[in-house]
């Protein structure tokens, strides 16, 4: 293993042990009944790579910083939210898919009426999160910087079910490449950038020469994650990639390697990752982890 591999898997193992922590002491906060319960827990604990949280958490150690329960806070928030869009993504009237993270999807175990209940009190509790004390240790916390981030994952949400709507429209469909990074922006990209956001806000003034270099960083590597991730779908397996392999195919999604070929989509992908490693350029070495986390999404399998 390369050392800037081992870095990235553990810049990942770190932020993927502290999420699952936190995601447990968040959802063991709420009184559901079943099986709903059942149904949340299973839609948000069956672990996955937890690339938003991690963001989340790198993007807060450019600064030493005295939020860091803000910071835990919303790493929960936006896996919540990314999880709500799973559940719904993979419903027979959306995706229609029986295999998420190596497992039955929400509704094939729990039922349609179920996965969608349980998305929609996803969303609920993601705010409910943000808004609270959870992980507190005395340390006050400006009103403002909660309604930052509130404002911020209300309106990457909004663009991800928009995205979504576009992304449905354009089945059975060739786009141009334009519409399709409208889609993709949106559907994809959108919450990936408010994960680190959410982060930023809580240690950089919104003046800060510092916030346009992320908004850049997340704006690139939202949009490189989902170039990656129609790459995958063509040259992974179901067994590696825990989804379904080839339903983009199956089902005539617009995706990049369809319409600019597999190796222009590749040289694509790499090209979104040298944008936001030049974003991440202006923080030196600070942005170790940001780096890390980088690197592994381009070269991810799964």
């Amino acid at each position: 293993m390369s050392i800037i591999a081992s870095i990235s898997a553990d810049v990942l193992k770190s932020a993927q042990q502290q999420i699952q922590q936190d995601l447990t002491q968040a959802l063991d906060a709420f009184a559901l009944p079943e099986p709903l319960k059942g149904a949340v827990y299973h839609a948000v604990m069956l672990g996955g790579k937890r690339v938003r949280p991690a963001l989340c958490y790198a993007t807060a150690a450019l600064q030493p910083h005295r939020h860091v329960a803000a910071v835990r806070r919303a790493a929960v928030a936006v896996e919540l939210i990314h999880c709500y869009s799973l559940a719904h993504d993979d419903l027979p009237c959306m995706d229609n898919d029986s295999l998420r993270r190596g497992q039955p999807t929400c509704h094939v175990a729990f039922g349609e009426d179920t996965a969608l209940l349980a998305g929609d009190v996803l969303q609920s509790m993601a705010y409910e999160v943000l808004g609270s004390r959870l992980f507190d240790t005395g340390v006050a916390i400006e009103s403002g910087i909660v309604l930052k981030q509130m404002q911020i994952l209300a309106t990457a949400s909004s663009k991800m079910v928009c995205g979504q709507v576009l992304d449905l429209q354009a089945e059975g469909k060739k786009v141009n490449q334009e519409a399709l990074e409208n889609i993709h922006r949106n559907k994809t990209g959108a919450l990936i950038q408010a994960a680190i956001m959410m982060a930023a806000v809580t240690i950089f003034k919104g003046t800060d020469p510092a916030i346009p270099q992320l908004r850049q960083f997340g704006q690139s590597i939202g949009l490189a994650f989902q170039v990656q991730d129609d790459i995958l779908d063509v040259t992974a397996e179901t067994e590696v990639l825990g989804k379904t392999a080839g339903k983009d195919l199956e089902v005539e999604k617009s995706t990049y390697p369809a319409l600019l070929g597999l190796d222009a989509a590749q040289a694509y992908a790499q090209q979104l990752h040298d944008q936001a490693l030049q974003a991440l350029s202006y923080f030196g070495e600070d942005a170790q982890q940001l780096h890390a986390i980088t690197q592994f999404l381009l070269a991810r399998q799964h």
